[in-house]
């Protein structure tokens, strides 16, 4: 276990190194810096007021493993922002992403065997995804075109319902197909970066996988909207630990 504000500072402080090293290689410019540190505010701020409003002190084993995954999605993020200026090193935002997604199928293992899973825990590896897959739709929309988009910002478009529904903020039931969605889903959008064959459809088929996983919750949050109680949910359509 680690103190949530020393688990922040070695986040915060572990993506401060990686933006040092992308910006000596492959050698990002200041945009693309500064979406990287503007990612480390926020992931900082937010986590810790997650863990404030949950009465969490300390992280898990499994949120150190979730947390090094969202310091990877932000040097995702920064070396995409620097790719709308620039020839784009694919190489390292290929790895970058591959380890981020590897280390998607740790954090639910390790909570899993320790014993900590927890809802804070769930919230984290999900916006994790989300926030992934946005960065990573980004750069594949600029070639592939604006579609790509919407497996990026389908989780915060069901969030966005969430404000207005109420129904629709209620717990969601655990799902594996879940998980798998959104590896499959991962995979389709390092795939695009990378440029291999096949591209459009382990896109297409990444889209209709995730409006089949979203559409199913939203269904089940249908049926059940008269007994809801307004509790964000914390992944839906994305998976979970």
């Amino acid at each position: 276990m680690i103190g949530v504000r020393a688990g922040l500072l070695a986040a915060v402080t572990g993506l401060v190194v990686l933006l040092a090293g992308l910006a000596l290689f492959p050698g990002i410019g200041v945009a693309g810096l500064a979406v990287g540190l503007a990612c480390a505010a926020v992931l900082g701020t937010a986590a810790d007021r997650s863990a404030r409003r949950a009465g969490v002190r300390s992280w898990g084993p499994a949120d150190v493993v979730t947390l090094g995954r969202a310091t990877l999605a932000c040097g995702v993020a920064a070396l995409v922002t620097d790719a709308l200026v620039a020839q784009p090193s694919v190489p390292v935002l290929v790895s970058l992403a591959v380890v981020a997604l590897a280390l998607d199928a740790v954090d639910g293992r390790v909570a899993r065997r320790t014993g900590t899973v927890s809802p804070l825990g769930a919230r984290l590896d999900g916006e994790a995804d989300a926030f992934l897959m946005l960065v990573l739709s980004v750069h594949v929309a600029a070639e592939v075109g604006a579609w790509v988009l919407a497996i990026g910002v389908v989780r915060y478009a069901f969030a966005v319902a969430g404000w207005v529904l109420p129904w629709m903020r209620a717990d969601l039931p655990p799902r594996h197909w879940r998980k798998v969605v959104t590896a499959v889903a991962g995979i389709a959008l390092v795939w695009a970066v990378a440029d291999l064959p096949g591209t459009y459809a382990a896109l297409g088929l990444a889209t209709l996988l995730l409006a089949e996983s979203f559409g199913r919750d939203v269904g089940w949050l249908w049926r059940r909207r008269s007994a809801s109680v307004a509790v964000v949910a914390p992944a839906a359509g994305l998976a979970s630990p």
